[in-house]
């Protein structure tokens, strides 16, 4: 700068600017001024930038999540208005659900679905409603500190009529246009809130156990001396088993066990689960997998035996691995998502009707295996592992150490359990969702392309129904 260019005055600047001093004035400022209402009030008449907020619970406190979310939503929504349109922003509650009912069943010690009804529905749900708003108070006080302008007053919640009706509607005008159908789902399940979770909620919480890692011989109907091995770590699914699968490029070789003389089938790279060195079993033959497709088996246990005319045989799929196991993977449809995709492919059982699931909400089984009826699964393992063994067809019996998942509120172990749902049918809409994701500006652009196309590419019909009580009741009467 010359010398002779005369200096701006500037603002003096204390040498300790405090900053959240500096905050506190601002918001005592626009409060004053009643900044965000005015300007509501400034931009009337003007188009109209259509804005809802993603609700939060508020059972919870904010988090960085919710104030990083936030801090996006207010610059939007500010651009909007800057732009010359009228944003009318309401702050939103999500108001239903587990993570409510969850704090109920703690309190009241509710384990089970009998515990609801001897309570009674609707005091479980004014328990339900009494906590809904807990923490709304410090919502508002933590949001207003960011700077963010949002409507607190004419706010909205999802418990509310008017919003349950809109609800209502939608699910209305999908089943007008036959985008709805039951059906089920094999979904992360937990027995102690006894609900299914998310596929998110299923990764919050892996854990370190050790379990049964066992071998099942399943001799052949056309020749008893000869059995496909099986392996599982769930010894508690086999009394719904259905099917077997195998690979339908893998070898697999029929050996004859020189310490016994019998005859058994598994995959020619994975002999070294049964035996440890080669000199103790001789090749008799080898087959892939495609060969033994169709071939009838000997169940293990006769609960399900109304399904001997289209289960009990061995089936194919390119989802069985070579590294672990026997390279035949034992099928029970209501316990895995493979289970059931390959066995309603395969018309053991058919897709969207009852399905084999002898295990109630809370993970015991029930009167469809009285054998076991009331013991909880995993405590079953041992019971029906000492039941095969007494069967002579318990061909290994050792322990693995895996990660599982947990259930991130209860701490119990999820199982994967099939659960009867109301499906929206998204897959029907893949087309025109991409055609329209292509016509959309996205910031950054790469998301189109990437990530968002992929999800949309892999999108799937959506299960929309759930087994609560504090929720939206869908509209559905059944005869």
């Amino acid at each position: 700068m010359a010398a002779d260019t005369p200096q701006k005055h500037l603002p003096s600047v204390a040498e300790r600017f405090s900053f959240p001093k500096a905050e506190e004035e601002t918001l005592a400022r626009w409060i004053k001024l009643d900044a965000f209402q005015t300007s509501l009030k400034q931009s009337e008449g003007k188009k109209e930038f259509t804005f809802y907020d993603g609700p939060p619970f508020a059972t919870g406190l904010p988090h960085y999540g919710h104030l990083l979310c936030g801090t996006i939503k207010d610059v939007v929504t500010r651009y909007a208005h800057q732009t010359g349109h009228h944003v009318v922003r309401r702050f939103g509650w999500d108001c239903h659900g587990l993570p409510i009912e969850f704090e109920i069943d703690k309190k009241f010690g509710v384990k089970t679905r009998e515990d609801v009804l001897k309570m009674g529905i609707d005091k479980y749900n004014e328990e339900c409603r009494s906590i809904v708003m807990t923490y709304a108070a410090e919502w508002e006080k933590t949001v207003n500190r960011l700077g963010r302008w949002i409507d607190f007053r004419n706010d909205y919640k999802t418990l509310n009529i008017g919003y349950m009706e809109s609800v209502w509607w939608v699910f209305k005008q999908l089943w007008h246009k036959k985008m709805v159908y039951r059906g089920f789902k094999v979904m992360p399940y937990s027995t102690g809130c006894t609900t299914p979770l998310s596929n998110f909620e299923a990764t919050l919480n892996y854990k370190e156990v050790s379990d049964p890692a066992i071998v099942v011989a399943f001799p052949l109907v056309s020749d008893p001396n000869t059995s496909f091995l099986a392996f599982t770590t769930t010894p508690w699914t086999l009394p719904s088993n259905l099917a077997l699968c195998m690979h339908p490029d893998f070898d697999y070789v029929t050996v004859k066990e020189k310490s016994s003389g019998k005859q058994y089938v598994c995959a020619q790279a994975l002999t070294a689960t049964v035996w440890k060195t080669a000199d103790l079993f001789e090749v008799l033959a080898t087959k892939k997998g495609k060969d033994w497709k169709g071939t009838k088996y000997v169940p293990l246990f006769d609960f399900f035996k109304k399904f001997a005319s289209t289960g009990f045989l061995v089936l194919n799929d390119t989802y069985v691995t070579s590294d672990t196991g026997t390279g035949i993977v034992h099928q029970a449809p209501a316990f895995g998502e493979d289970d059931y995709r390959v066995c309603t492919g395969n018309g053991v059982v058919q897709k969207g009707f009852e399905v084999p699931c002898p295990v109630d909400a809370s993970g015991c089984f029930t009167s469809e295996v009285p054998d076991w009826q009331g013991v909880y699964v995993k405590k079953a393992d041992e019971h029906i592992k000492d039941r095969v063994k007494k069967m002579g067809r318990l061909i290994v019996n050792k322990t693995e150490v895996h990660r599982i998942p947990f259930c991130w509120r209860s701490e119990t172990p999820l199982l994967y359990k099939a659960v009867p749902s109301y499906f929206v049918a998204v897959e029907q809409l893949r087309p025109k969702l991409l055609a329209n994701n292509k016509a959309s500006h996205w910031v950054p652009d790469a998301i189109r392309d990437g990530k968002f196309h992929n999800w949309l590419e892999n999108a799937r019909d959506w299960a929309v129904s759930r087994n609560r009580y504090w929720g939206t009741p869908l509209p559905v009467w059944i005869s």
